[in-house]
């Protein structure tokens, strides 16, 4: 038995070569497991279930038919909290809270998306209370697709400037708020993505020990965590 993880791979038009590469570790490698996480941040845009387009439809056959073999569940990230209930049916699988407390092979293990973590980053952790607001979702949802479009458009470029502004610290997480949840959850394992920050850090919290897996965007490399009875590994393989 074996389970997989993978955030952050930010599929789009514009990326055809990740969209190859999640097809062929779909077929190659999480196929082999009983579980895959996709812990957020799977499509670089998401504005509702009911814009399909050539990339969905694509995505969604690809996970429907994992999901005969293999369970699927799937986490919010900052990029696509706009998926729903239509989408997780039609692609086979199950939309999970974050954070979302696992036992795994005998660990306790807290998954995350990781930009609730970044609290440093005052400004985004107001917008995003703003923007998972159900009136705001409702609002959205509401407007035309073309509509949508255009705002998702508008915020990408006003997300993009802001982070050009940030001190890198405060993009990452706050370490504070990392030994806060594993202390509530009392995990022994944290596992997120977000920050692209990809690395396995050891923690050392009122002298229990644990450890915190940050997942890789995917670019240059397609990353992913393979955790079966012996080890919880990340790893990484070339994307061209």
């Amino acid at each position: 038995m074996a389970f997989c993880f993978i955030s952050d791979l930010h599929l789009q038009d514009d990326r055809p070569e990740i969209t190859k590469a999640f097809i062929s570790f779909i077929e190659n490698t999480a196929s082999k497991a009983e579980r895959l996480y996709v812990l957020g941040d799977f499509f670089e845009a998401w504005i509702g279930d009911d814009d399909e387009t050539d990339l969905t439809l694509l995505v969604k056959k690809t996970l429907l038919e994992l999901s005969t073999s293999t369970d699927i569940y799937a986490m919010h990230g900052n990029r696509d909290f706009l998926i729903g209930s239509n989408f997780a049916e039609e692609a086979g699988l199950i939309l999970i809270d974050d954070p979302k407390k696992e036992e795994m092979f005998g660990n306790s293990v807290l998954l995350m998306h990781g930009d609730l973590l970044c609290t440093d980053d005052v400004d985004y952790q107001s917008f995003r209370a703003t923007t998972r607001n159900p009136s705001w979702r409702k609002e959205f949802l509401s407007k035309p697709i073309s509509e949508r479009k255009a705002i998702a458009k508008e915020l990408r470029v006003i997300s993009k400037e802001a982070t050009g502004r940030k001190k890198e610290d405060i993009m990452d997480v706050s370490e504070n708020e990392v030994s806060r949840v594993m202390e509530e959850f009392s995990a022994d394992l944290l596992i997120h993505g977000h920050t692209h920050r990809p690395n396995t850090h050891m923690m050392n919290f009122k002298g229990v020990t644990s450890k915190r897996i940050v997942l890789g965007d995917w670019d240059k490399f397609g990353w992913f965590i393979w955790m079966d009875s012996n080890s919880c590994e990340l790893k990484k393989f070339s994307i061209s």
